[in-house]
């Protein structure tokens, strides 16, 4: 089991690669893009009354020692409830792309005496994961705010494991309403070669949550073809 220090080593490692000219040629979304308006989605105290986090780890089968990530995590709710499930034995990585936000957050790790968690900064198309790192990799309800959203899948599939999936927690309305529609999400996932393998709907009947693999190696980022 890697200790904290190699993983932070690797982090490092991972946010000091520099792109090569290709990774500059994904195009750009062909729908709108939400607007970043916080870190924090709702209360923590709404959010546990419904049990979203709950049904989503359960869901994603997150289990004692195993290394997940959660981008674009905000003030760290999913970030502390899954240090919980994994255990001393497992991983999380928090990362975000707000150095304010990523601050917060790391003294809310220290304070909490999270051993198993690193915090760490990304950029708005690449969360700089360690390749062939994760079991799980989570998005939850911040998918609809990626600016670039081919590069940003290209990059984060890097970082799961072979046998690792993709969570996707997010609402089942327009993107400008700060959600994305199912179809909409399958067929950007689809452009980078990942493909669903689970999905439902969660409580409350508008979020909703998909699981995804790869599929295929990535096409290069000059053959990618946004979706409409």
């Amino acid at each position: 089991m890697w200790s904290r220090a190699l993983w932070l080593l690797l982090f490092a490692v991972a946010a000091s690669c520099r792109q090569a000219p290709d990774e500059q040629r994904f195009p750009k979304p062909h729908r709108d893009v939400a607007p970043i308006v916080g870190d924090s989605f709702s209360t923590e105290d709404a959010r546990d009354r419904l049990g979203e986090a709950e049904d989503v780890m359960r869901l994603a089968g997150v289990k004692p020692g195993m290394s997940v990530a959660d981008v674009g995590a905000g003030e760290g709710y999913y970030t502390v409830r899954l240090a919980r499930v994994v255990g001393p034995k497992g991983r999380v990585l928090a990362e975000d792309i707000v150095p304010d936000v990523r601050d917060e957050l790391s003294d809310r790790v220290q304070r909490g005496n999270l051993d198993n968690v690193a915090v760490k900064l990304g950029t708005p198309d690449n969360p700089m994961l360690p390749p062939e790192s994760f079991d799980r990799v989570f998005l939850v309800h911040m998918y609809h705010e990626v600016q670039s959203p081919y590069a940003f899948l290209g990059h984060m599939r890097e970082g799961l494991k072979p046998d690792g999936l993709a969570i996707v927690v997010d609402s089942n309305r327009a993107v400008k309403h700060h959600g994305i529609p199912p179809a909409q999400l399958k067929c950007e996932f689809a452009a980078l070669g990942m493909e669903p393998v689970q999905a439902t709907v969660l409580a409350g009947g508008d979020p909703y949550f998909m699981a995804f693999k790869v599929a295929r190696p990535r096409p290069a980022p000059s053959r990618i073809r946004a979706c409409g």
